[in-house]
């Protein structure tokens, strides 16, 4: 395939699984985020404790965090149809993808947080904060390099989870590669769009590392 057709299929792939990944890590981290915390301060030595809960939680987490995302896309189908109006395509993988994610994230977010110092939170308790000030202005600003490492490596996981795309007929880098790539014997387009795929995961990579090894630097 000549590089002026190749060209605009890889940059609407790039496009697509930008807005793919875009979207449901935005949503996967405004669910996986409290429910990370909740499962660090609701544990029997944490600031609120509610042991059953915590395990219940830390259960449910683990179900949805141990089945492969392809498995969830197919289980997903008729939820998603419901939700969405449709399972295929590219904003229909959008929500799998968030039900894939969210407990990972919640499981990173709760290994950022338990590396803040205890003698900290046992300061701020001593001082006479409330257990929102305690997460607010304690644990969260005290676990930020952590947690934005923790989500470089959770949007690259999701990035990675969107190159299976083509499984629900969606778009993106990944079904490029395996539709209009490997498919049909067509393997310039294969390897440029996995090249670029792998590009894509360096970049963010990268530039988390970079701004994490920045926070931390300012924060000493």
């Amino acid at each position: 395939m000549t590089w002026e057709k190749l060209l605009p299929l890889l940059w609407e792939s790039t496009v697509e699984t930008l807005y793919m990944t875009f979207w449901s890590s935005l949503i996967a981290y405004a669910l996986g985020l409290p429910l990370g915390v909740m499962l660090v301060v609701t544990r029997r030595q944490g600031i609120m404790p509610a042991p059953t809960f915590n395990a219940v939680l830390g259960v449910v987490i683990n179900f949805l965090r141990s089945i492969p995302f392809i498995i969830m896309l197919a289980l997903l189908f008729p939820v998603t149809r419901a939700v969405v109006g449709t399972a295929i395509g590219t904003d229909a993988i959008v929500f799998p993808l968030i039900v894939s994610a969210f407990p990972y994230i919640a499981r990173m977010v709760e290994s950022s947080l338990e590396e803040v110092d205890h003698g900290i939170i046992e300061a701020a308790q001593s001082m006479g904060s409330t257990n929102a000030q305690i997460i607010f202005k304690v644990l969260l600003p005290e676990a930020v390099p952590s947690l934005v490492n923790g989500a470089a490596i959770s949007i690259t996981t999701i990035l990675g989870y969107t190159a299976m795309a083509s499984a629900a007929g969606g778009g993106g880098l990944g079904a490029l590669a395996i539709v209009k790539g490997l498919n049909v014997r067509k393997y310039d387009v294969m390897y440029s769009a996995s090249i670029l795929l792998v590009m894509l995961v360096q970049i963010i990579t990268v530039f988390g590392t970079r701004f994490t090894r920045g926070l931390d630097h300012k924060r000493r």
